[in-house]
């Protein structure tokens, strides 16, 4: 058996009346993360982290922000692409880790909506991924209410 890990990490910056997406759920907010998707830093570190262990590039490598086929795009398709990606690679999902670095809104009510989501998604148990929220207690970009970030890693086995 063959074991392989990849992290990923995003951010995107917050603008208001953007909706604000995160493991694929709309998260009560006035301002929402910026990109040319969703932007949904859930489902891009956890994309980044599967194509990295599968040694496959990353998510800006497969779904450019120059092609105008992803132009808002729900990210949850693009991980749903990723998944069948490293699939038809041989490789299935371990686990994952996810932690979304902000200051508001508040996340632990909504974190187990977003597990059964990506586990929906990604056609997983709901006990293989995990999502934590942090603050960066009022310090950089993050705790002045400019931006979000997310960092994950993904183990990937294939027999």
């Amino acid at each position: 058996m063959k074991i392989r890990v990849g992290q990923g990490y995003d951010v995107h910056k917050w603008v208001e009346g953007r909706p604000c997406i995160l493991g694929g759920i709309q998260i009560p907010s006035d301002k929402g993360p910026q990109g040319h998707s969703d932007a949904d830093v859930v489902c891009h570190v956890l994309c980044d982290a599967l194509l990295g262990a599968a040694n496959m590039r990353n998510i800006g490598y497969h779904f450019s922000d120059k092609d105008p086929q992803w132009k808002g795009v729900a990210s949850t398709e693009l991980l749903k692409k990723v998944m069948e990606m490293i699939r038809e690679k041989g490789f299935e999902l371990s686990n994952a880790d996810v932690t979304i670095i902000l200051d508001t809104p508040k996340l632990n009510a909504h974190i187990p909506a977003m597990k059964e989501n990506l586990a929906q998604v990604m056609k997983i148990d709901v006990e293989d991924i995990s999502i934590k929220a942090t603050t960066s207690e009022g310090m950089g970009f993050v705790g002045r209410g400019e931006g979000i970030a997310a960092t994950g890693v993904a183990l990937l086995v294939k027999s």
